[in-house]
Formats: C-alpha cells, sequence, structure tokens
C-alpha cells in the first residue's frame, strides 16, 4: 500500500518538475531568442563530438589486432591513452580551448573520462571477440 503511494506521489511530482521545468526552458528561449541558436549550435558540436568518439575505436578496428599479437599491457595502455588523445583533441578542436567557465571544463572532463571508458570497453570487447576466433 505505501509502495503504491509512493509511485503515485512520485510520479506526479515528476510531472510537476518537468512540467515547470519545461515552461521555464520556453519561456526563457521565448524571451532571449539568440540563445536559442547558440543552443543549437553547442548541440551540433557536441553530436559531432559523440559520433568521433563512438566511431573512433571502431575505425581503428586494426590496434585491437595489434595488441592482441603484442600481448602487452603497456601496448593496450598506450592504445587507449591515444584514443583518449584522440577524443580530447577533437572535442577540444570543435569547442575550442577559451572562453570556458569551469561548468564548462567539467562537461568537458566528465566527458573525455565517459569517452575513455567507452574506449575501454570497446577494446574489451573486440579483444575478447579476436580471441576467441570469432572476430
Amino acid at each position: 500500500m505505501l509502495k503504491a503511494i509512493g509511485e503515485y506521489v512520485g510520479g506526479k511530482v515528476l510531472t510537476a518538475v518537468l512540467f515547470v521545468t519545461s515552461a521555464a526552458g520556453i519561456i526563457w528561449f521565448y524571451k532571449h531568442p539568440e540563445q536559442w541558436d547558440r543552443l543549437w549550435s553547442v548541440v551540433g558540436h557536441v553530436g559531432a563530438w559523440v559520433g568521433i568518439a563512438m566511431a573512433l575505436p571502431w575505425a581503428l578496428i586494426f590496434v585491437p589486432r595489434w595488441l592482441v599479437a603484442r600481448d602487452s599491457n603497456a601496448a593496450a595502455v598506450g592504445a587507449l591513452g591515444l584514443y583518449s588523445a584522440l577524443d580530447v583533441s577533437a572535442a577540444l578542436l570543435l569547442g575550442g580551448v577559451s572562453g570556458h567557465g569551469t561548468l564548462t571544463w567539467m562537461v568537458f572532463i566528465l566527458g573525455f573520462l565517459a569517452a575513455a571508458v567507452y574506449n575501454f570497453v570497446v577494446c574489451d570487447y573486440l579483444v575478447t571477440r579476436l580471441e576467441d576466433g570469432t572476430g
């Protein structure tokens, strides 16, 4: 009974928060139309970077093959470092280096860490497939 009441109230609160947030966003962009263009510029750059970061380990499929042949942890760390450096370079090329506040740099760093984890997971998957003989 208590669970059902919590779900009902939680659902209503979540709906109210989403409604108020959406209304605030609409009002903000109605009063500041120049911010709308800036928003879509940022969304476009972020989308391009996410696409680059996601495609990078798959595009460089020869690197995991080389790592399996080398059987070296140092080479694997170097490859992940190279992937991360390429991700960071692409982000800084798209987003620029100057004129950003603390929050933007925190989001950049969070994105870099997420890209590094993604690179590790994809490389681990590819190496596992190569070692099993299915890749």
